[in-house]
């Protein structure tokens, strides 16, 4: 999957010279907590609420409230932003993304064209849908992960067990960490199977796979909260 079919375009740009009172009331505005910089529209860095925060006087600072909102209001966010960000381009792959952003402890990472200039913009909060998209939870309550010998056929194998039984598969989904050389851990959702012959499948399946788990879940009854562009 690609970083331009999950970012958000059209994102909030902010100019080198705006001060960091207005970075702020955007920021609140739009419910978000990073905006790129840009000059003459390339970008030239990033600033986050973090770096706001650390920007202004602290409560406790002996400054009255003029000389407070002179100061955020006179100072410019290229005095306090982080040159050189981190970005992406369009045709990045959404893992790429994840990696740089698990990698170097950030939540969101701008996207550029060929001249540098923003395009969109793409957080950790779109990484969590692109990971709900992937697994099908949506689509299919039932998942069933196999410890498997990691040999050509044996995904496959495991496949045609499950097709044998009626059931039509949701995603395929696998994993080599924390199994022994030679293994893999394979997570597969699917749908369209009765609890009887769900029963059957796993019976057929531990014949020749080692079955980790197997659960059916229900999802319906868990709240939902409309996430916004940038949270």
């Amino acid at each position: 999957m690609l970083v331009k079919q999950w970012m958000a375009t059209k994102p909030i740009i902010i100019d080198e010279n705006i001060s960091i009172m207005k970075a702020c009331q955007l920021m609140k505005e739009y419910s978000i907590r990073r905006i790129p910089v840009v000059k003459q529209d390339r970008i030239v860095g990033i600033v986050s609420d973090r770096d706001i925060k650390d920007a202004a006087p602290s409560k406790t600072a002996s400054m009255d409230d003029h000389n407070l909102y002179y100061l955020l209001s006179e100072t410019r966010i290229k005095d306090i932003m982080t040159r050189h960000p981190l970005t992406l381009r369009e045709n990045d792959s959404v893992e790429k993304a994840a990696v740089i952003m698990l990698e170097n402890r950030i939540s969101g990472l701008p996207v550029v064209n060929d001249q540098d200039q923003v395009v969109g913009m793409i957080t950790q909060t779109d990484i969590f849908k692109v990971m709900v998209s992937i697994t099908g939870i949506y689509r299919s309550p039932i998942q069933l992960a196999c410890n498997v010998e990691d040999h050509p056929g044996s995904i496959n194998n495991l496949v045609n067990i499950i097709r044998s039984q009626g059931a039509r598969l949701t995603s395929v989904l696998t994993c080599e960490e924390h199994v022994s050389c030679g293994r893999r851990e394979v997570y597969v959702r699917i749908k369209d199977i009765s609890d009887e012959r769900l029963e059957t499948l796993v019976e057929e399946l531990k014949k020749d796979f080692n079955i980790l788990y197997f659960i059916r879940e229900d999802i319906s009854q868990i709240p939902k909260k409309v996430m916004k562009d940038g949270d």
